[in-house]
């Protein structure tokens, strides 16, 4: 395995800005000297410091407010099925997007703040497509949606996901056990974080495709609703080719002004909605309402 990329993050960190860099040594955010060629500057402030990325910080922001209205919306839905489950998948979102305004946006922060904010970033990453994936088999029925049971499992299976995420990112960043700190230089391999932070949430996003698509063609027989996720799918890819692939291109053409996580932040916002239109495309609105022909006596 060693001769292998497998759990190596350095290229990912020199050709992109995902927040997981933060904990290696190499990092600007721990006074390295950067990855890669182009190094994200943005707008400089007072005592040397630089607000990275103002446009992933107003798109977060603006993400956190859709994400708002669309947990009303869900709240309007009173008969729809998982309604509490894809509420709880906008709270993930939410908390994600708030966690990427001092991550990934650059917001001007101590290190081990930063470092903070990195782990509970990771962890809600993790545990928001989990619960996604979830929502996937609410369809089904297999248990009574919305009940404290159902939605039990879903928040201790999730707390379980984000604790387990978030603990191996501090044990990496701060060397508690040192168990990690290879990883902390390059190739920074991190077997751990590699798997949980980028293999498990990619796994948990085609098996919530597999399982919807399903459910829509062969339980529903519906073709529409599969347009919406469909967009999903593609809003949600094209997102992560502006992160991993274009997001270089895009630093050294513009100076280091920005990059593709701004790109990437709005894509998934837009694959976000999408996944909600998807939801509420197959469910009710309301419980039928009774006819009455007059008053009881």
């Amino acid at each position: 395995m060693g001769s292998t990329q497998f759990g190596n993050f350095g290229n990912f960190c020199a050709d992109s800005t995902i927040p997981i860099c933060n904990i290696f040594t190499g990092s600007l955010a721990r006074g390295g000297p950067g990855f890669g060629s182009c190094q994200l500057t943005g707008i400089p402030l007072a005592n040397g410091q630089h607000l990275r990325n103002l446009g992933s910080i107003l798109l977060c922001g603006v993400a956190i407010i859709i994400s708002i209205f669309l947990l009303w919306r869900s709240e309007r839905k009173k008969a729809a099925v998982g309604r509490r489950e894809m509420q709880l998948f906008l709270i993930g979102y939410i908390i994600v997007e708030i966690c990427e305004i001092f991550t990934v946006g650059g917001f001007p922060l101590s290190t081990n703040v930063r470092l903070g904010f990195t782990a509970v970033h990771l962890g809600a990453i993790t545990a928001t497509l989990w619960v996604l994936l979830l929502n996937g088999v609410v369809g089904y029925q297999i248990m009574d949606d919305g009940t404290p049971f159902s939605l039990g499992l879903i928040l201790l299976s999730a707390i379980a996901m984000f604790i387990g995420t978030g603990y191996i990112t501090l044990d990496t960043a701060l060397s508690w056990t040192h168990h990690f700190d290879s990883s902390l230089t390059y190739p920074n391999r991190n077997i751990g974080l590699y798997v949980l932070y980028q293999l498990a949430p990619l796994v948990f996003l085609v098996l919530f495709f597999l399982l919807e698509t399903y459910l829509v063609l062969r339980v529903l027989g519906e073709r529409k609703p599969m347009l919406y996720l469909i967009a999903a799918v593609i809003l949600f890819a094209i997102g992560q080719i502006f992160e991993y692939v274009i997001s270089k291109y895009i630093c050294s053409g513009t100076s280091g002004k920005i990059n593709g996580a701004l790109f990437e932040t709005l894509f998934t916002l837009l694959s976000v909605v999408m996944i909600w239109v998807f939801w509420s495309s197959i469910t009710e609105d309301d419980w039928p309402m009774p006819v009455t022909g007059g008053a009881y006596t």
